[in-house]
This record gives C-alpha cells, structure tokens and sequence, in this order.
C-alpha cells in the first residue's frame, strides 16, 4: 500500500479548513433566517456576539491584546461601528425581507465596492478588466433584484435588498479604514476586539428589543441556529480562514470564498424551499464573474484577496 508523503497532511488540513470556512460562511445566512423566526434582530445579532465576545476575550488574553492607547481605541471603536455595527444590522434586518440566495450574491460584490471606494478616496488606479468587472457587477444586482418573474419584485423584498447594499457599503468603508490601523495592529486582534466592541454597542438595541421576544414561542431549531452562528460561523470559519491563510497565498484562498453563494443557494434551496428566477441566476453568475474580473491582478493572473471581506460573517 503507497504510503501518503509527509509533506501532503499539511495542504489536506489547510483546504479542508478552507472548505469548512466556505460552508460556515455560505450556511450563516440560512441560519440568520432560521433564527429570526425566533429571535428579534437585534436579540439574535447580541447573543451571537455576547458569546462570540467571551471566546476572543479569553484568546487575547493567551495570545496578547493589541496596545489600547487613545488612537488605536479610537480606530478600533469606528471600526465596530461600521462593522459589524452597521453591517450587522443592515445585513440581519434585511434577510427579514428577502432571501439567503440573493443576500450572498449580493454581499459577494464588497470587493468592487471597496475597489471604488479605493479610487475615490484613496486614489488608486484601476486597470481596464476591474473597471469592466466593476461595470457588469452592476448589471447583474440589477438582475437579482428586479429579475423575479412571479408577480415582480415586492416593495418588502426591495427593501431587503436595498438594507443589504447597506451592509455591503458598511463593510467596504470598514475595510479601506482597516488598512491603517493593520499596520499596528494583527487580524486575530482587529477581530477580536471588533466583536467586544460589537457587544457593547448591540447591548443597548438588545434592551429595547429584549421585551418583543415572545419567550415562549421561541423554537428549538431557532436556537440551533444561533448557536451555529455563534460557534461556526463567528468563531469557527474565522479560525479555519485565517488558520488557511497562515499556510497559502491569500490570493488561493480567496477563491475558495467565491464558492460561498453556491453554498447559500443549494442550502437555502434544501432547508427554506428558496429558488432564484432565470434572470436571477444569470444575475448572479454576472456578480460572481465581475468579482473576479474586478480583482483581477496582472501580476499573479488571481484575483487579489480581500480576505476581510467574510471574516466577520
């Protein structure tokens, strides 16, 4: 029997851990909408990173904190404002109103928002295949939203959609901020002290909506699904990502998270019964191309990764 070279046990660990960061990640917007069945928003959006917050709490402390002088302090609380401040809350209340399917491909297109982001304030320069790529980006949302061929796209769906651009723009504004503050301060700490903060700010939220939570008719798979959110897809996929990331070019492991939406659309389409019109699905293979042509880098023939993109959901 040929025995398994040494060497091979490492690159198996390292896609496995990516293939099980994909499927957290892809699984975490079915399961935002299992839960809040159960949960109001910001109810689910506390506990997941209440919890979340005790865990990396408890990592920093082993692995050390970043130093919280007034700058950093300052950098990092704007930081959890937009996210997962704003990201979450955009992104939780949305999946109210409209699908798993679409909200992923939606969320798909943060690096060509922070590709423009980047040419409008940080006056970087675009190569003609990212602007093409940023181009029919455009088209193909325009697909997912207004492409529904059953009675035509509900004035709740729309806003669904729209309150998910919300989160897509929060969350590129965090990653061009984010590029200052890396220079000091470590993913695993950005991460960590961006749900701490996140706690804090979603508390206040918690207590207002706290006295809406119908305790008696919450559901047993609502709570399954927030604690997958908590442990799988806050905790898990983050320590699977970054653990890959630690052993591969960043650029690789970043087309692995391009699976993500394909996840999204076999899961919600086994679990909710969710389907996407024709329009749609020619919508999101647009989105999942100019992805790729937007972030296409002449230097490597990769997409450069934007390995924040998912850390956080």
């Amino acid at each position: 029997m040929k025995r398994i070279p040494h060497q091979s046990c490492p690159a198996l660990f390292t896609y496995l851990a990516l293939a099980l960061a994909m499927i957290f990640w892809g699984f975490s917007f079915i399961a935002t909408k299992v839960a809040l069945a159960s949960f109001t928003p910001f109810c689910l959006i506390f506990f997941r990173f209440a919890v979340a917050a005790i865990f990396f709490v408890w990592l920093l402390n082993r692995t050390g904190f970043p130093e919280l002088n007034r700058p950093n302090l300052k950098m990092l609380a704007l930081l959890a404002i937009f996210q997962p401040g704003l990201y979450f809350t955009f992104e939780t209340i949305g999946l109210q109103y409209t699908t798993a399917t679409k909200t992923s491909l939606i969320i798909a297109t943060i690096p060509i928002v922070v590709l423009l982001l980047s040419v409008l304030f940080l006056k970087e320069r675009l190569r003609r295949v990212n602007t093409i790529g940023i181009c029919i980006s455009m088209i193909g949302v325009c697909l997912l939203v207004f492409g529904e061929t059953t009675g035509g796209t509900s004035g709740g769906a729309l806003i669904g959609d729209l309150m998910i651009c919300g989160a897509v723009l929060s969350a590129a504004v965090y990653m061009i901020i984010t590029r200052h503050l890396g220079q000091s301060v470590t993913p695993v700490q950005i991460t960590g002290m961006q749900i701490i903060f996140g706690a804090i700010i979603f508390f206040p939220a918690f207590l207002y909506d706290l006295p809406k939570v119908s305790w008696g008719e919450i559901r047993y798979e609502g709570i399954i699904a927030l604690a997958a959110l908590t442990v799988f897809a806050t905790i898990g996929a983050f320590l699977c990502y970054n653990y890959a990331l630690s052993r591969i070019p960043a650029a690789r492991a970043a087309v692995c998270i391009n699976g993500i939406p394909v996840v999204t659309a076999f899961g919600a389409w086994i679990l909710l019964g969710e389907s996407l019109a024709p329009l749609q699905l020619a919508g999101g293979g647009i989105v999942l191309a100019a992805v790729y042509l937007a972030n296409y880098s002449n230097q490597n023939h990769e997409p450069e990764a934007l390995q924040d993109v998912l850390q956080e959901s």
